[in-house]
């Protein structure tokens, strides 16, 4: 069967694989399309960062943990409607070009964090404010989902081959970025503001600034340069892939991707966005102290980023997947463990640490490894849609099944449910092929 036959690109046309791009063309490239997956994420998590704040306004009662927990299962139904953003941007992406649908999931973004800065309370309009809070968060979620698919796509492809690790890695630099963002624009208004004043109004102050510089990146995303790799595809005339061919042609490259991405994603949202609660509900932490804490583990993950990035690019990604997988698998019990029973911030800093640094092995290959596996004309698809399916799976449901366990009181099944999602994506990763020397994407 020919690559026409089953619409597979299996090799660039000849003098189009070498796009020739300059250090310093790649690099803004790279910049270009990491500001709007920085802006992408930080307004995705400033939900979480907030929830605490805003919760009773959509859910009132008087259980603070109901609420709360009522708040977070609205954060998971966005996770839902991420597999479905996942499939939209990623065959639009592969059809219309990956700038596009970065620029469409922008807006997305944009949409849903301004709705939610000007929605009125239950007080004031009843049923009709949790009903548009969901949709809020539905628009977010579709607009996430088709972010990652698209950007790590881009990302991939627009950076060179000796160092697509490196570059690629800065998917997720951007994403802890607009996790520090959000958590540091929180430690900002608990200490200029009286909890009252926060409480009352002052949570809608990140929705609003999200919702602006969404608008900025569009502005900035509609003058990126598309990928030379989507041009070489385009421009050999390679037909676009459908939905089918991702399952029918790709079987095992898909499972893999939802297999990596289930402890991944899992024990992403445990160490980070779960954190600070953890810190407060369960160590005892106030809560400037817990977001300080998570704060400052976020830093540490940031710099480790790049480094394991790099360390891809001369050992292999396998390895950095060994020690993401297998380290976490081992460490994750016993550290959160710690961290419950210790009433030392300094102790839970290391703590929390020590388990994204191990994390960052597979978040900062996340994106080439899964872009590698692929052909242009499926990629950004093929990425998107089974990362997609596994985060709203197993990711969007980490703080609602983390705070079902505390209230069942049995919190370290958490723990134990953590450790071994880890352990199933460090299977997966031993029957992966090596992506560094066996890549899909043909572009120096």
């Amino acid at each position: 069967m020919t690559a026409s036959e089953t619409g597979v690109d299996t090799q660039a046309p000849e003098g189009l694989a070498r796009p020739g791009l300059t250090a310093t063309q790649r690099a803004k490239a790279i910049l270009g399309g990491s500001a709007g997956n920085l802006v992408e994420w930080y307004d995705w998590f400033v939900y979480s960062a907030f929830a605490i704040y805003f919760s009773q306004h959509f859910f009132p009662g008087g259980d603070d943990l109901a609420g709360l927990l009522k708040t977070m299962a609205v954060f998971a139904v966005g996770f839902f409607a991420r597999p479905l953003g996942a499939w939209l941007m990623g065959v639009y992406a592969d059809h219309a070009g990956r700038k596009t649908a970065l620029t469409a999931a922008v807006t997305l973004m944009c949409g849903g964090s301004l709705i939610i800065a000007v929605l009125p309370s239950y007080e004031t309009i009843g049923v009709a404010a949790p009903i548009l809070l969901v949709f809020a968060r539905i628009l977010q979620g579709l607009s996430v989902g088709g972010e990652y698919g698209a950007s790590a796509t881009y990302l991939s492809e627009m950076a060179g081959r000796k160092r697509r690790g490196f570059w690629s890695s800065f998917q997720f630099v951007t994403m802890v970025m607009g996790q520090l963002m959000a958590l540091g624009l929180l430690a900002l208004l608990q200490t200029t503001m009286d909890k009252a004043d926060l409480d009352a109004w002052g949570w809608r102050i990140p929705f609003f600034i999200g919702a602006a510089l969404a608008v900025v990146v569009f502005w900035i995303r509609s003058r990126m340069d598309e990928s030379q790799s989507y041009e070489n595809a385009k421009a050999a005339g390679v037909p676009r892939a459908g939905t089918m061919l991702l399952f029918t042609h790709f079987p095992k490259q898909t499972a893999t991707i939802i297999l990596l991405t289930a402890g991944g994603s899992l024990a992403f949202y445990a160490f980070t966005t779960y954190m600070p609660k953890f810190l407060t509900g369960t160590s005892g932490f106030s809560a400037p102290t817990a977001t300080a804490i998570t704060a400052g583990a976020l830093v540490v993950y940031l710099l480790s980023l790049p480094l394991f990035g790099w360390i891809s690019d001369h050992l292999g990604r396998k390895v950095t997947l060994y020690v993401a997988f297998g380290g976490g698998a081992a460490a994750t019990f016993p550290a959160l463990t710690a961290i419950a029973a210790t009433d030392n911030a300094w102790v839970a800093f290391v703590l929390i640490s020590a388990l994204v640094f191990l994390l960052s092995g597979y978040n900062s290959v996340s994106a080439v490894v899964k872009a590698e596996l692929f052909p242009t004309n499926v990629r950004a698809l093929g990425v998107a849609l089974p990362y997609g399916i596994a985060t709203a799976v197993f990711g969007g449901t980490a703080e609602p099944i983390a705070l079902a366990f505390k209230q069942a009181g049995v919190e370290s099944g958490f723990f134990i449910y953590v450790a071994l999602g880890l352990a199933v994506s460090l299977v997966a990763s031993l029957f992966l092929p090596d992506t560094r020397k066996h890549s899909m994407i043909l572009e120096d």
